[in-house]
């Protein structure tokens, strides 16, 4: 409608009176319209969604591939919320959101009109956005409908499991007395026939009792002994960054002592992401150069997954991760990791958020790093795993750099150092910087 417009305008000013009245008349039907339809609004309807997923105006006009990883989702998540779609359907939607951006996300839903089906981990938005809740059990089989908010549904489920329970204990002990009852009249001929009704009496009880849930399904994750290694496995000198004119960060030295633990912060596009990716010989600096000590083994986990080829199986993937790996030696460190079966000889490519989560850790388990290059290892993560994550970061020995959101996962780093980018300013840790980390 725009350019239909433009073309209007640039008609109003033939010299053919016939055409320039046509168009007059054109544009003024145009512009009904495209006002009826929020036209002039939308712009600033634009800036002000993208505002508050904070994503500043200087990069609106970049192309997508100069942005970060969570940028993009972030442009990603503010065409949906702008296009005043009916239905919205949104996938862990909090991921690479700071801590006002989650706010302005959970009242933005809370007012929206429209539908909304959100699958997250975020207790705080399904809390305080929800009026219906789908429960699929571990194996995926069964599907409960609540039509309750989130609060309500977790005592009405505690509620269904405690009925369960109790109603199927009662049923097991009612028909095991008549079993027992069954096979002394079965011994008699003349009590056989009550024997048998018993029995069947017995079968109804137990087939009309309700399935217990399924128990879900963690994954064990423990990240692998590190490989040895020399004292500083990793060193990175002036390195910096830019996209066009863009200057993503500039000057950033890191030296990686080993088993020493560091975390990266600063503010969403600042380059958390991008200095990950060089560290981990995917990106190049523009600037700069990242030297490999002695006996170096990087476990890069990639939050695009990009450490996944999904053209090969789930099984081909780890044995890409560590050669020497056998089949079933695979096969049981996938199986920690919920993969049984036949789901070795999945593409990659088919697997969802959380499976693919799951196989880039179990691929740097098998790694033998003795430094991981760890960025936001627990978006998409259920709240029982994310604890096995945060766990296992507790008790690896070996360096550890990382980047996240999340601050029990920090907690759980217990870091000795921090590096604020872009400035790339370095810092011991203590207490005042975790205020920075769900804002980062």
């Amino acid at each position: 409608m725009v350019a239909e417009l433009r073309r209007a305008t640039d008609e109003m000013a033939s010299q053919d009176a016939a055409t320039a009245d046509a168009a007059m008349s054109r544009y003024a039907r145009l512009e009904d319209r495209f006002l009826a339809l929020g036209g002039y609004a939308a712009e600033a309807e634009a800036a002000a969604i993208a505002s508050n997923l904070a994503l500043p105006d200087r990069i609106l006009d970049q192309q997508l591939k100069t942005l970060s990883g969570g940028q993009r989702r972030r442009i990603e998540l503010a065409r949906i919320l702008f296009s005043g779609a009916d239905t919205m359907i949104l996938d862990e939607p909090t991921n690479h959101l700071d801590a006002d951006s989650i706010v302005w996300l959970r009242e933005f839903l809370k007012a929206y009109q429209g539908g909304v089906i959100v699958i997250s981990h975020d207790v705080d938005l399904v809390e305080e956005v929800v009026n219906k809740v789908f429960y699929l059990d571990a194996n995926r089989q069964a599907i409960d409908i609540y039509n309750m908010g989130w609060k309500h549904y977790l005592r009405q489920r505690e509620a269904d499991q405690e009925r369960r329970k109790k109603e199927r204990a009662n049923a097991e002990k009612k028909a095991t007395a008549l079993q027992l009852q069954a096979a002394k009249f079965g011994a008699k001929a003349t009590k056989a026939a009550a024997a048998h009704q018993m029995v069947a009496r017995a079968e109804k009880l137990l087939a009309g009792l309700e399935e217990e849930r399924a128990v879900d399904r963690v994954a064990k994750l423990r990240f692998p002994d590190p490989a040895p290694c020399g004292r500083t496995p990793i060193t990175a000198t002036d390195l910096s960054k830019s996209y066009g004119s863009l200057e993503i960060f500039t000057a950033v030295d890191l030296a990686i002592d080993r088993g020493s633990k560091v975390v990266v912060l600063g503010l969403n596009g600042a380059g958390k992401t991008t200095l990950l990716r060089i560290l981990a010989g995917v990106d190049r600096p523009d600037t700069g150069h990242v030297e490999a000590g002695h006996g170096l083994r990087i476990g890069y986990y990639a939050q695009e997954h990009e450490t996944i080829d999904v053209n090969r199986t789930v099984l081909q993937n780890m044995v890409a991760a560590s050669p020497n790996l056998t089949e079933t030696e695979a096969r049981k460190v996938l199986g920690s990791f919920l993969f049984t079966g036949d789901d070795g000889h999945k593409l990659a490519g088919v697997l969802s958020g959380g499976e693919k989560t799951r196989l880039a850790l179990a691929m740097i388990v098998v790694s033998g790093a003795n430094v991981l290059l760890l960025d936001e290892p627990t978006n998409n993560l259920d709240p029982a795993s994310r604890e096995e994550i945060l766990g296992a970061l507790a008790g690896y020995t070996g360096a550890v750099v990382l980047v996240s959101h999340d601050e029990g996962a920090v907690e759980a780093l217990n870091p000795e150092r921090v590096l604020i980018l872009p400035d790339g300013v370095e810092d011991h840790w203590n207490p005042d910087y975790a205020e920075l980390i769900s804002v980062s």
